[in-house]
């Protein structure tokens, strides 16, 4: 047998060979091969075997895993990867105490990136987020999911949607993009929200003729939109043929999560303050819960999403760093998988289903992503961990030793000096 790609003397290989989305107990069952190798060609994985078969590959390029584990590449299913500025200034006012509202009177909060992404230029916007994008495949990460949502008018929106379509262009990583025109009110909207959502949903048309989005999100929260006016909002966007999402429970538990299993959501996002009965339905549906631990974490917050009563009861459960420049400042995904560990209690285990197969079945991109298998793509990462346990237990750094996709290396270490 030829192939162009043959990694050898892999310790742990977790393959995540599964069929559709991973819910409940079976978040705890691993696919694991020790004493691994695999082969691929053409940016496909041919053969998987035992590290003792590798004799008979024939192949050019053949790299030594040395024992370490080997997984799919991470995906990264909830970011706004598109936008400009930054609001450091923003973490001493949280640290005295300032309300968000307050923070939003002070002229900061999300508001002041919508400023400055209106702003900002294609380019300074395209260049920003090539830069963020080369930090996720950095630490792992070679499929991610990117929202607009920064712009909440017309031209702005758009103008993140052709960043983000150039960005998948220009870039490795896979890039699936989110229309959030209806993230926020804009102060010219504060109130008539009703006439804003009409303006977003009146770009449906041209953002599917365009192809400028998979998916099209809403959040629903107190002060942003309403239960009725997210229903309608979303059930517009499918009449237009898009797939929805919908950030939902956040803060306050209106029923976002019921309301995303109603509409047949592909994920609901966030779930912090999800209701028993929310939880209930989403165990018994196909919609995903991304859960965003790094946003409680990095605002200070105490109550998580109650992401482990939901796989006990049944659920499907991703996770994701949510990174963005207000709430969740990390494209550091392996950090995010630490705290699920920590503060969601998830096991091991539940947290590598959670950022390969899950997380890809959340963007729907489950049948592409999420596993290596014979026939799928070569996205696969080489770990400095000797095992799957490691890579949470040992917080707060980058573990990517080797990052491939579709069968070519985009990011390996270097030592110092």
């Amino acid at each position: 047998m030829k192939a162009d790609l043959l990694i050898t003397n892999i310790g742990q290989l977790l393959t995540m060979e599964k069929d559709g989305p991973v819910k409940g107990k079976a978040m705890k069952d691993l696919p694991l091969i020790e004493n691994a190798a695999l082969a691929g060609k053409d940016g496909i994985v041919e053969w998987i075997g035992q590290k003792e078969e590798t004799s008979k590959i024939q192949t050019e390029h053949e790299i030594d895993a040395k024992g370490n584990l080997v997984t799919p590449g991470l995906v990264e299913p909830h970011t706004h990867l598109v936008f400009w500025g930054s609001r450091e200034q923003e973490m001493v006012l949280k640290q005295q105490g300032v309300p968000y509202l307050e923070i939003l009177k002070q002229g900061g909060g999300i508001l002041s990136t919508v400023q400055e992404t209106r702003k900002a230029s294609f380019e300074e916007l395209l260049d920003k987020a090539l830069f963020h994008l080369d930090r996720m495949a950095m630490h792992g990460i070679t499929t991610i999911e990117a929202k607009s949502g920064y712009g909440l008018e017309r031209e702005t929106e758009l103008k993140q949607l052709c960043v983000i379509k150039e960005a998948k262009e220009k870039h490795p990583l896979d890039i699936v993009s989110t229309f959030l025109g209806a993230h926020a009110i804009p102060p010219e909207y504060k109130d008539n929200p009703d006439d804003f959502l009409a303006e977003m949903s009146d770009m449906f048309s041209e953002i599917k003729e365009r192809r400028l989005a998979d998916f099209v999100d809403i959040f629903t929260e107190t002060g942003v939109f309403t239960i009725d006016q997210s229903r309608r909002y979303l059930q517009k966007a499918k009449e237009y043929g898009f797939d929805v999402k919908i950030h939902a429970d956040e803060i306050d538990p209106l029923g976002g999560t019921e309301l995303a299993v109603e509409v047949g959501a592909v994920s609901g996002d966030h779930l912090a303050v999800a209701s028993e009965t929310g939880i209930r339905k989403l165990a018994n549906s196909n919609t995903i819960g991304v859960i965003l631990p790094g946003t409680t974490f990095y605002l200070g917050k105490d109550r998580y999403a109650p992401a482990r009563k939901m796989i006990d009861e049944g659920a499907a459960i991703a996770i994701s760093t949510d990174f963005n420049p207000g709430s969740s400042v990390t494209e550091n995904l392996q950090l995010i998988m630490s705290i699920a560990a920590l503060k969601l209690k998830l096991s091991p285990e539940e947290i590598w289903h959670a950022v390969t197969i899950n997380a890809a079945h959340a963007i729907g991109r489950g049948h592409l992503d999420g596993m290596i298998a014979v026939n799928r793509k070569a996205d696969i990462v080489i770990w400095d961990a000797p095992n799957y346990q490691y890579i949470p237990y040992h917080y707060g750094v980058n573990h990517a030793n080797t990052v491939i996709k579709n069968g070519k290396v985009i990011y390996r270490r270097q030592g110092v000096g």
